[in-house]
């Protein structure tokens, strides 16, 4: 419990004389000035006490306003008693007529110097001696949503990313030292605002088993001579999920080998991209789809990253599919495309939809993707902008040997939080759309082939004068929608691999010489 907090009066023993003095002077100039005017009328008597007492109030609020010091003892510097602090002892002092007065129990910890509250204390966990328990490496299988966060992967800039917010979890529930001795890896390192259903993350944990697979044995008796559970493990989903929020759920997991590894071991890796019908023309979009499939260099449809060492951009697509999701009329049917890789470029998921959604809308021709998937007749990516990242899913990632366990409540648990999240963005796509449908309803004034008024009594629904609005995927490429459409050999090129790669070995030769 920490120490109350005791207020000082910042002016010095010399003011505070000073004042006592001049409110002593005062009273004392009252009692010659009253006496004086004995023979005065009462109304001028009245009209000198007022007086007074006005010089006597406002000195004392000018003794009221002094500055007031905030601290956590009873020392003149205002620095922290450490005995005070571990005791949860202490008390706070205030400045009156008769000195100095203890007010006992009284404290003032949650108030700043300037009267306002704290922020919120952070607590110190309590050693946990980590020595009395062996680890287990261990494969975590997570979803999230990832549309309020800042990627997967850790930032310096930030720390609303999810593996910030699963570390933190891991060091509360004391599964792990930390992050530099956990033997981290993880599958997949998805994009800011991109969702997972089935990322997985590897590392040693803390385990209650002596032995077993995937377990990581002491070499003293500390485990062995520990009191508690030696022969059930512990429940990883049920700590983590507790001490997570809600939008980052851990479904299973899995012993795996001591070296295994969620990102090299991984054998496929698969993404849905989600989308409403709108204009589009699946069909020719699920032919354009199938040029992907196949072993291609795709630096045209990614983002070259070179500046990270990444110069190698040819990578195998096994299957894609364009499948619908729901039965809805309008141009609202929900649609998915889904891609199946062994392994994906920065940025490569986006770019594909973005070509493949001009496809659709018939702004360009399959025979596009076969551009810019030969390299020698297209050696530069043409400038586009590629698709946003809501609705994106890394949605499962497929491994050898690893058999995800399940807990009956926890999955149970997990399906409550998501469709209490299901329910609000349900109610809320609803409601947009019952007023999409009813505002095709609504009167208009009908139109005369020579595009003037009949009259203000000819009215008629806008539906009846109109094809439907199909605009519902138009948002789904970033960037300002045109009407007209540039094609895409038509536009500027970026630079090519062999260009940035020449510009950051110059830039990487010119950072060393600095630093030499």
């Amino acid at each position: 419990m920490a120490a109350p907090t005791q207020h000082v009066f910042s002016a010095t023993d010399s003011e505070i004389k000073k004042l006592d003095g001049m409110e002593t002077s005062v009273r004392t100039s009252d009692q010659q000035e009253i006496s004086q005017n004995d023979g005065k009328s009462k109304q001028d008597l009245l009209d000198t006490i007022q007086k007074l007492q006005g010089q006597l109030t406002a000195l004392q609020k000018a003794q009221e306003s002094m500055p007031v010091k905030t601290s956590l003892s009873a020392g003149q510097d205002g620095n922290p008693s450490s005995s005070q602090d571990q005791e949860g002892a202490g008390s706070s002092k205030k400045r009156t007529a008769q000195g100095w007065e203890q007010i006992e129990g009284t404290s003032f910890s949650g108030l700043r110097s300037d009267g306002k509250k704290k922020g919120k204390k952070v607590k110190k966990l309590k050693t946990f001696d980590f020595t009395r328990y062996n680890k287990r490496h261990v494969a975590l299988l997570i979803a999230y949503l990832g549309w309020d966060y800042h990627g997967f992967a850790s930032q310096i800039t930030t720390e609303n990313t999810i593996e910030a917010h699963l570390f933190d979890g891991l060091i509360k529930t004391r599964l792990i030292e930390s992050r530099e001795t956990s033997n981290y890896s993880r599958c997949g390192r998805t994009d800011k605002g991109v969702s997972a259903f089935g990322q997985v993350i590897a590392l040693d944990l803390r385990s209650n088993l002596l032995e077993g697979h995937g377990v990581i044995q002491r070499s003293d008796n500390g485990p062995s001579e520990r009191p508690g559970e030696k022969n059930v493990e512990i429940d990883y989903p049920r700590y983590l999920n507790r001490v997570l929020p809600e939008q980052i759920r851990v479904l299973a997991w899995s012993p795996v080998n001591v070296n295994f590894s969620a990102r090299f071991d991984c054998r496929h890796r698969t993404y849905k991209y989600f989308f409403p019908k709108g204009d589009l023309d699946i069909e020719i979009m699920q032919e354009a789809a199938q040029k992907l499939v196949g072993q291609h260099d795709f630096r045209n449809l990614c983002k070259m990253d070179v500046a990270n060492g990444v110069v190698n951009f040819v990578r195998r697509i096994l299957d894609v599919e364009i499948s619908p999701v729901d039965e809805r009329p309008g141009g609202y049917q929900m649609y998915t495309f889904q891609v199946r890789g062994q392994a994906f470029l920065y940025h490569q998921v986006r770019c594909m939809m973005a070509i493949l959604f001009l496809i659709g809308q018939h702004r360009e021709k399959p025979e596009i993707l076969d551009r810019l998937l030969d390299i020698e007749k297209q050696p530069c990516k043409p400038q586009y902008s590629m698709a946003v990242d809501y609705p994106l899913v890394l949605y499962n990632c497929e491994f050898d040997g690893v058999n995800w366990m399940y807990d009956k409540d926890e999955l149970e648990v997990n399906m409550k939080k998501l469709q209490t999240m299901w329910c609000n963005y349900a109610i809320k796509a609803s409601t947009l759309t019952t007023m999409l449908n009813d505002l095709v309803k609504r009167p208009i004034p009908c139109q005369a082939k020579d595009n003037t008024s009949q009259g203000d009594s000819d009215v008629v629904p806008w539906s009846s004068t109109n094809s439907l609005l199909l605009k519902q995927n138009t948002a789904l490429i970033m960037g300002t929608y045109h009407k007209t459409h540039k094609p895409l050999l038509e536009r500027p090129v970026a630079d090519s691999l062999e260009d940035r790669i020449k510009h950051y070995s110059k830039k990487f030769k010119m950072d060393d010489s600095a630093n030499t």
